[in-house]
């Protein structure tokens, strides 16, 4: 009755904030900068707890106003090199602390980490409508990827894909989660008139692995610290490293695909 329960918890905040999700991303605008920012903020402030960071020193919050810095020009409208040259610098710093003050690794890697993703996300949508096909796609492959592989797993099981990172997750649940992206992606995309493109396909069929690996990657940081869950700010979910762990690197993957190979 437990599961039950916490399933149905589950599924009501997933329709709650996936409705608010794409009403922001309908609108576009600062709206939804305002939006991939605030989802940026608070996957690196819970990669701090669990890494364990402390900010005391001069350097460490050097770094992390220099990401809060990027995080203003992004919600300001400034162009991608603007951002992501104050995400690599912030990241550098962070680099040197390691090296200098002898901070974490995991430092600069959590700039990156929540920095990158933000202003990807935010880019891919802009403010035109091909911005807004971009974004429906993403998240129709990364969510029917999550839901169908869930339920496919659970409905054949199988063998494990990374039992010593993620137990639960099994090979034929990985597999049907790929297969339903690419026919969301395709579906979403043809449904909004996207010419046809033998590659597209391909790419949504590799974001989807993609999108799998991220959710692996956060698994793996986590069993790393001992942590079950990011956080607590979603219901049934955990915290917002659990609910964008796929969704954080396959943004990033999408739009470093559209800007170097045009295909959309």
């Amino acid at each position: 009755m437990n599961g039950l329960s916490n399933l149905h918890v589950r599924i009501i905040s997933a329709v709650i904030l996936g409705a608010i999700v794409l009403i922001v991303t309908y609108f576009g605008g600062i709206a939804f900068r305002v939006l991939a920012v605030v989802m940026g903020a608070a996957v690196y402030v819970e990669w701090r707890t669990i890494t364990k960071q402390q900010s005391a020193n001069l350097i460490n919050r050097a770094t992390e106003l220099l990401l809060v810095l990027s995080f203003a020009l992004l919600i300001a409208g400034m162009p991608p090199l603007f951002v992501f040259s104050t995400i690599a610098l912030a990241a550098l710093v962070g680099t040197a602390a390691t090296v200098i003050g002898g901070a974490s690794i995991w430092l600069p890697l959590g700039i990156l980490y929540a920095g990158i993703p933000a202003a990807s996300l935010a880019f891919l949508r802009g403010d035109t409508s091909v911005g807004l096909l971009n974004v429906l796609i993403l998240f129709g492959l990364v969510w029917s990827t999550d839901i169908f592989a869930y339920f496919v797993g659970r409905a054949i099981g199988g063998p494990r894909l990374a039992p010593s990172i993620s137990p639960n997750k099994t090979w034929s649940g990985a597999i049907g989660g790929a297969a339903a992206a690419v026919a969301v992606g395709l579906m979403i995309a043809f449904r909004n008139g996207h010419a046809v493109n033998p590659l597209l396909p391909v790419i949504i069929l590799l974001i989807s692995v993609i999108s799998q690996g991220g959710d692996l990657f956060e698994s793996w940081v986590k069993r790393k610290f001992g942590v079950k869950d990011s956080g607590t700010m979603i219901p049934g979910h955990g915290g917002m490293m659990d609910r964008v762990d796929g969704l954080a690197v396959a943004a990033t993957a999408l739009y470093v695909a559209i800007s170097l190979l045009d295909f959309i």
